[in-house]
């Protein structure tokens, strides 16, 4: 079948139903990234179900993290729910008491309307724990998005700074939860403002409390156009998304090589580390998925985002850096050099891939950047299917997988969002791509049809960032590919096909 190459990306958009993973699945992730939280997960048995079969716990395990079960009397209302979750979160305190609890609404408290942003700010100040809403169900949201929801309202609790006159960065952020008329919370508030030089004492009258973010924050108009002007000037680095620490470890040593400092992460290991944010913060995401998040930094903190292709396969690892680095006015050095480097590491690979076809059908959000990296590997993409997609958050990736079709002259992919599964499947048919990247539901009927495929969620969960990690890709492009080769060596064509 000869298909004639596009001069451009063709969007389309099918159903508007999500064939996808689970969105609470971000918990399993999120909990070990962020040591020191609990996430306490409010939603049915169902849902439970669905965390003990998916993160795979063992008996004795002792993760941080917890299921409130909706029973009848919940869901008819006939219990009251901020007693039941003052009775959970005062255990949690009591047995882990960890510094911050996440609550993680589900499809029914969705349905059923519960109000738990009205609740989180009441039980916070009388357990004394932070208490961050992130909505992650089903409905609205897909796979990789409950990360999005969870990052968003986290980076609400983010500290800010501003500076004052000696161009010093002065945190303005105290805990309220706790003070009391006592004399010593007095000296430290008192302290703590003298620490400001340069603003008279009867300017901080005017500031306010954020009850829900419990810091102080200095009016707008009291900033004068200098103090702007430093803000400004002072750029700061925050990166944004949840990935491993050593890859984070990674691509910070990889700026750092360009002479750029990352001023922190969002999430970071511990809560209580979380990044100052505020004007003059530039902030970059790691992963595609991250809109909501991205637009909360830009619009609730005023921070300036780095509109970058995200750091998966070498080409976009570089791309990311140089990005970064034109932002900051910094030639970057040795970047050509260190990603051909890692190409010619990867020969064994490609050689196993280059002139075969691929076809997603969309399930965490990755699959831009996954088809963009594969087709400067050598493979033909049919078709991207991707559950949702923000194309001003990816706009760098998209003009990335449009410029690697043109230099490997090969057709651009079809873009498909919420795909139609029975469309999809007759497509696949006729297109017979030597792989198809799918969600667990589809894989099985696909190989019974004749389809090699690989689950979508193992590249979730697998460090796919930096120079360094493009190798662990491929494996897993490759594995199904190999597994196929092995078997017929060993004479078993017919089973294969």
């Amino acid at each position: 079948m000869s298909t004639n190459i596009n001069e451009t990306l063709v969007f389309e958009c099918e159903t508007g139903n999500y064939h996808t993973f689970c969105p609470i699945s971000c918990v399993s992730w999120l909990y070990q990234k962020i040591e020191d939280s609990f996430f306490l997960v409010i939603g049915t048995k169902t849902c439970g179900y669905f965390l003990q079969n998916a993160l795979g716990v063992m008996i004795f395990a002792e993760p941080r993290y917890a299921m409130a079960e909706l029973e009848e009397s919940d869901i008819s209302a006939q219990l009251n729910d901020y007693k039941e979750l003052k009775r959970l979160c005062l255990q949690i305190k009591q047995d882990r008491n960890p510094s911050v609890i996440v609550w993680i609404g589900t499809c029914t408290t969705e349905i059923i309307k519960m109000d738990l942003e009205g609740m989180a700010p009441r039980l916070e100040t009388e357990i004394g724990i932070p208490i961050v809403v992130a909505r992650a169900n089903g409905l609205d949201y897909a796979f990789t998005q409950g990360e999005d929801t969870v990052l968003a309202a986290m980076a609400q609790r983010c500290p800010e700074k501003v500076l004052n006159n000696s161009n010093t960065m002065v945190d303005l952020n105290f805990d309220f939860k706790n003070l009391n008329q006592n004399s010593n919370n007095a000296k430290i508030i008192n302290t703590s403002l003298e620490a400001v030089n340069g603003i008279e004492t009867k300017s901080w009258n005017n500031f306010t409390l954020d009850k829900t973010s419990e810091t102080l924050e200095l009016p707008a108009q009291n900033k004068t156009i200098q103090e702007k002007k430093e803000i400004q000037n002072q750029k700061s680095l925050v990166l944004f998304g949840s990935i491993p620490s050593t890859v984070a470890t990674q691509l910070t040593l990889e700026l750092k090589r360009q002479g750029i400092e990352v001023a922190g992460w969002l999430p970071s290991q511990r809560y209580t580390d979380l990044p100052v944010l505020g004007e003059g913060v530039y902030v970059c995401g790691i992963n595609p998925f991250l809109s909501r998040t991205a637009t909360t930094l830009m619009r609730r903190r005023k921070c300036q985002l780095i509109g970058a292709p995200f750091p998966i396969g070498p080409d976009g690892t570089r791309a990311w850096v140089e990005k970064i680095c034109s932002v900051f006015g910094i030639q970057p050095q040795g970047l050509e050099e260190r990603e051909t480097k890692i190409w010619e590491g990867l020969e064994e690979y490609l050689k196993l891939i280059r002139g075969k076809s691929v076809f997603f059908m969309g399930d965490n959000l990755l699959e831009i950047s996954l088809a963009r990296f594969l087709t400067r590997c050598g493979m033909i993409v049919y078709e991207v299917g991707i559950p949702y997609m923000d194309k001003r958050f990816q706009a760098a990736e998209l003009a990335l997988l449009e410029k690697t079709c043109q230099d490997m002259n090969v057709p651009m992919p079809r873009i498909v969002e919420k795909p139609d599964n029975y469309y999809q499947i007759q497509r696949i048919r006729e297109l017979q791509p030597d792989l198809a990247i799918t969600g667990m539901a589809h894989a099985n009927p696909l190989e019974a049809r004749g389809i090699t495929t690989k689950w979508s969620v193992e590249f979730t969960f697998a460090q796919i960032h930096g120079f360094s990690n493009s190798r662990d890709i491929l494996e897993l492009v490759t594995r199904p590919l190999r597994r196929n080769t092995n078997l017929e060596s060993l004479g078993w064509e017919k089973l294969v096909k």
